[in-house]
């Protein structure tokens, strides 16, 4: 029985496609390489440089540990209080992420009077 479809060749492709195709893959691999390159062994503009804290704040350098626990505790108890006022005025997803980050302020401030105590046990 003749089949009436002949049987396709073998190589699809042209010549110019298979270039096309090399010439994609060496590109990609170019960008592959320069995208490694820039993570693994970043240049010098991308290396994070030493930090140099800001001199228009400064905490003095003679407080004592419990006073500055004292003060970090204090701007927590604020900061929870701003954050629940706030999310009282919101509704919906806003309001549950407020109450989330009132809630991590609130977290904080256990940990800071915990370490109060442990500072000073009376």
């Amino acid at each position: 029985m003749d089949k009436l479809i002949p049987d396709p060749p073998f190589n699809t492709t042209t010549p110019n496609a298979e270039a096309l195709r090399t010439e994609e893959l060496l590109k990609d691999r170019e960008a592959i390489k320069r995208a490694l390159d820039c993570y693994l062994d970043p240049p010098a503009q991308y290396t994070e440089k030493p930090r140099r804290p800001s001199t228009l704040f400064l905490v003095a350098p003679d407080a004592g540990t419990e006073s500055l626990l004292a003060h970090a505790c204090e701007s927590l108890a604020s900061a929870s209080v701003l954050a629940s006022d706030f999310a009282n005025n919101l509704i919906g997803p806003q309001r549950h992420t407020a109450m989330a980050i009132q809630q991590v302020i609130m977290l904080a401030e256990l940990a800071v009077n915990r370490a109060l105590d442990n500072v000073d046990p009376a």
